[in-house]
């Protein structure tokens, strides 16, 4: 018998988001420690809905509990970049392809891809850019497959979030956003998997080389 997932109460819920809209936009930054009591006074809640929202962060990779140091969001090395980018490089440029050769719309990755060009900010564009890549695999015919990639999406926008603070480079992502659709709407469904792979490969070496490099010595 398949179990139905318990729904997070609404107090966890606006608290979880909140957090998470934080960490993704670099208000609150890897390493940096997150108390209770502080966060509870913050949203103006009880330390419960905290606690609890915490927890929930834990175990999407976006903050480590520990016994001797409490809540922390987590920090961002090699490692982590690329053990998340291997699983977007194996599962993503497959799911964009299955995409287009069922011919589904795409027509919230061009919105999304229209919001990332006109934001204000690396906050709305990283927003932006995280809703212009899960159009392209979610439509993809295997909601299995959907929901994995769901599941490192936020720690990918950790990533990308701590590579842009380093050292922008949006724009010429962007580029490579406009040449990914452009591929899928003309119904390329091989070019499309091909150069979204060669678009999350590249941010990896030019963000975290020796992670790149590491990869390459495994092949």
């Amino acid at each position: 018998m398949t179990s139905v997932p318990t729904p997070i109460p609404s107090r966890t819920q606006f608290v979880l988001e909140g957090i998470k809209h934080r960490i993704l936009t670099g208000q609150l930054t890897p390493g940096q420690a997150l108390v209770e009591t502080e966060l509870a006074a913050q949203f103006g809640v009880s330390k419960t809905p905290v606690r609890e929202a915490l927890k929930t962060l834990a175990g999407t990779g976006l903050v480590v509990m520990s016994q001797y140091k409490g809540v922390t969001v987590r920090l961002v090395d090699a490692d982590m970049a690329r053990e998340v980018y291997d699983v977007r490089l194996l599962l993503e440029p497959e799911a964009l392809r299955r995409a287009v050769q069922r011919g589904a719309p795409l027509d919230v990755a061009r919105e999304a891809l229209t919001r990332a060009d006109a934001a204000i900010d690396t906050a709305e564009r990283s927003l932006a850019n995280r809703e212009f890549h899960r159009a392209l695999y979610l439509p993809c015919g295997n909601p299995l497959l959907g929901r994995m990639l769901d599941e490192v999406r936020d720690q990918a926008a950790l990533v990308s979030a701590v590579a842009w603070a380093a050292s922008p480079s949006w724009e010429r992502e962007a580029g490579e956003h406009r040449e990914i659709l452009r591929l899928a709407l003309d119904g390329d469904a091989d070019g499309a998997a091909r150069a979204l792979h060669a678009h999350i490969a590249s941010f990896v070496q030019r963000a975290f080389p020796e992670a790149a490099l590491e990869q390459e010595g495994q092949e």
